[in-house]
């Protein structure tokens, strides 16, 4: 029987049960939306990221503490994030740091950074918040714009200076309609003066710039927190195809000053926005990955339904596969029908899945952006083509076993058979 006749009795019997079609295609439907959505969103994810981390700029290297670690690699960082988290303190990144890696040919420029929470205190207005204080270059290293008044000069700085910057939606919160360039402002106890306002930014890489209060960082640290080390620094360089080689000169610095002879217990991690890129990218393939397993137990559930109908089918379509094998029909012929019938019901189910799953992409697409997320809305091709073969091999896989069946019946035991 030639391959156009199978399908057109196969679509007829499946019309002939409507109800038990439409069930057993459910289950495929629902896996084959799942791979779509699962690939649209990682897509989504990793234009998200990459995003927030170009907006950094691609000629930054930053450099970071780390707890120094006996074991290598990713349980190395691992231990230093866990560490970290405890409570632990590394404190040997200093401005001797800071100005040395400055020195680099390649390097234009750069800051220390370090985080802190305290209470400020307006009028009558009191907030918890964050105070980030950062180096005067962070305002042409990291993109941000001034709105209104100006920023802090290496002059505030290394004077202690008690001025601040707001982000946006902070001076927002507190001043209200009113101008807070000029106003002063009360923390732990020192009187500091708003001398600007940033632009809104959004959140970046976790962090919502928008909230932040922003003072010299040689203020926040002698005057505020009582120290003279860094959390992180952040170097603007003049040639990005350099980034690696001058980054292999800024551990070498750090090392020669922390008095560090091994890299194995290095106190610091110092990485590019190239290995920053490479690093997400393999995070979010990891999560697709994770997730595709995931959805093909919900695969392997819709197949076995597959399989359950088609011994049903085998069952009630025995007198006919007697007949045909009685006027000669051979096994390939009856295992063929039946094989072509199961892989029908995948490829209908992935059709409909990938209808489902892009309807439910483009939703969480919109529902991302709803929230001030970048989130693009992006179908990869492969994602078509893995739930194809996804239909394929489950229709093959869960349809074999009813089609040998079928083939394998005697004749005249089938025809027996009422």
């Amino acid at each position: 029987m030639r391959i156009k006749e199978v399908v057109r009795l196969s679509l007829i019997a499946m019309i002939k049960n409507k109800m038990r079609t439409t069930l057993t295609v459910l289950g495929m439907v629902i896996g084959i939306a799942s791979i779509i959505i699962v690939f649209s969103a990682g897509e989504g994810i990793r234009s998200l990221i990459i995003g927030q981390i170009e907006a950094f700029g691609t000629n930054i290297i930053q450099t970071e503490v780390r707890v120094p670690s006996s074991k290598k690699g990713m349980e190395a960082e691992t231990d230093s994030a866990g560490a970290i988290a405890s409570g632990v303190q590394v404190t040997t990144m200093k401005e001797k740091d800071l100005e040395d890696i400055k020195k680099i040919d390649n390097v234009s420029s750069g800051y220390g950074a370090i985080l802190s929470q305290e209470t400020l205190t307006y009028l009558s207005e009191t907030k918890k918040v964050f105070l980030f204080g950062v180096g005067p270059d962070y305002i042409n290293i990291d993109k941000s714009e001034v709105s209104s008044g100006y920023f802090f000069t290496d002059s505030d700085n290394n004077s202690l200076s008690q001025v601040i910057v707001l982000g946006s939606k902070i001076a927002q919160d507190i001043f209200q309609e009113d101008d807070p360039v000029g106003k002063t402002v009360t923390i732990k106890r020192g009187r500091y003066q708003v001398i600007g306002v940033l632009e809104e930014r959004g959140a970046t890489v976790g962090l919502d710039f928008d909230s932040m209060v922003f003072l010299p960082v040689k203020t926040l640290q002698k005057k505020i927190m009582g120290i003279d080390y860094f959390m992180y620094m952040v170097h603007k360089i003049i040639d990005p195809n350099q980034s690696e080689e001058t980054a292999e000169i800024m551990r070498e610095i750090l090392r020669e000053n922390h008095d560090i002879p091994n890299p194995d217990r290095d106190d610091f991690r110092v990485t590019t926005m190239g290995e920053m890129l490479k690093t997400s990218k393999n995070i979010t393939n990891s999560i697709t990955i994770l997730l595709l397993l995931i959805v093909t137990i919900s695969l392997i559930v819709g197949g076995v339904g597959i399989l359950n109908v088609m011994y049903v089918i085998v069952s009630e379509r025995t007198p006919e596969i007697g007949l045909r094998k009685a006027v000669g029909a051979k096994f390939s012929d009856i295992m063929r029908q039946f094989l072509i019938e199961s892989i029908l019901i995948t490829l209908i189910g992935a059709f409909f899945g990938i209808i489902l799953g892009i309807l439910f992409s483009f939703l969480i697409c919109l529902g991302a952006n709803y929230f001030g997320l970048e989130w693009k809305f992006v179908l990869p091709f492969k994602a078509f083509v893995v739930s194809i073969l996804f239909a394929l091999f489950f229709g093959v896989l869960f349809g074999l076993l009813p089609a040998r069946k079928a083939g394998r019946l005697d004749p005249v035991e089938a025809l027996r058979k009422d």
